[in-house]
């Protein structure tokens, strides 16, 4: 991974209205350190096309350019495949039907280099409509061009006043907890390249929410940041999968299902990292085992199994209450 490299990854599907929108907007941005890399899942218009006539001027614009023509294999697989070739510090996604505020990149990035214990940054997400024209939601959830009348100024006021237990400007934002209630981070983020391919190991290629479940597992690894900067374009056209509602709800549901076997696998793998001289001092002195399992939340009964189930003592007593 190269330091001051953004990997900046766009996977397409029939998106020929608004694909060269995207790529100019990438092209636009005020960091100049940029890898793009675009991967075309199968369209069946003429979004390929329209990427390949951008090629010459991303290959002069951007630090290394590639463009990967697949047969369709879905969202998931399409960004693994991606996001696997990335050789920049951090990664940002950017659906072909999106787009970027010109100093996005720059924004988040500053942000990342500066605060370690972070992992994944997002900003505000506006809503435009397909013809590039900033919009509203009403109360009825119809788009409105009239922002006195918008209950929804923006995606993230819909997702912030959606979720009225989270307040985005603090460290309760993309906490693992409030995930499991579901998602409400918006689109357009940023996160760490190094936590992604050693921790989160790509994308879950099944039926899920790819944002919601990749949102989780980079929650076990650190701190997610709202800034309150215009960051990026939602566009709001019939083809958003976010208002196929009924799709949404069981794929949200599927979600949910696949973590409780990613969860207990987390937790149980590193609920057994013990350093060693805990390790000795258990073997060593019996009180350090009660200890130890305050420290490290583990569960007393597997202790008193492997150290206590042949030796009577005077904890032993404790242990069987």
């Amino acid at each position: 991974m190269l330091k001051g490299l953004i990997t900046i990854v766009v996977p397409a599907y029939n998106h020929e209205e608004f694909i060269e929108e995207c790529i100019d907007s990438i092209i636009n941005q005020t960091h100049r350190k940029i890898e793009l890399i675009i991967i075309n899942d199968g369209s069946k218009d003429r979004t390929a096309e329209i990427i390949k006539s951008k090629s010459t001027e991303c290959e002069k614009r951007f630090e290394r350019y590639l463009f990967l023509d697949d047969e369709h294999e879905g969202v998931a697989k399409s960004l693994n495949k991606a996001c696997f070739l990335a050789n920049g510090e951090f990664i940002s996604l950017c659906a072909s039907d999106d787009s970027y505020e010109t100093d996005s990149i720059e924004t988040m990035y500053r942000f990342l280099k500066k605060n370690s214990e972070y992992v994944l940054v997002v900003g505000i997400n506006n809503f435009i409509d397909h013809k590039n024209k900033q919009c509203f939601f009403n109360k009825e959830g119809e788009i409105i061009y009239e922002e006195e009348k918008a209950e929804y100024l923006s995606f993230s006021d819909f997702l912030n006043k959606n979720r009225k237990d989270i307040d985005f400007d603090s460290d309760q934002f993309g906490k693992y907890s409030s995930l499991l209630k579901g998602n409400y981070i918006p689109n357009g983020y940023m996160f760490r390249t190094k936590i992604f391919f050693d921790k989160v190991k790509g994308f879950y290629e099944g039926e899920v929410l790819e944002d919601l479940f990749m949102h989780l597992q980079l929650s076990k690894y650190g701190k997610f940041k709202y800034i309150n900067n215009h960051i990026f374009n939602y566009r709001l056209h019939n083809k958003n999968l976010s208002l196929q509602r009924d799709k949404m709800m069981k794929l949200t549901d599927n979600t949910f299902q696949v973590e409780k076997k990613y969860d207990f696998n987390f937790k149980l793998k590193n609920r057994l990292k013990i350093p060693m001289f805990f390790e000795k001092r258990i073997s060593m002195n019996n009180e350090y085992l009660i200890f130890t399992c305050k420290l490290f939340g583990l569960k007393i009964f597997k202790f008193k199994k492997l150290l206590f189930s042949k030796r009577r003592c005077r904890f032993y007593k404790i242990f069987k209450k």
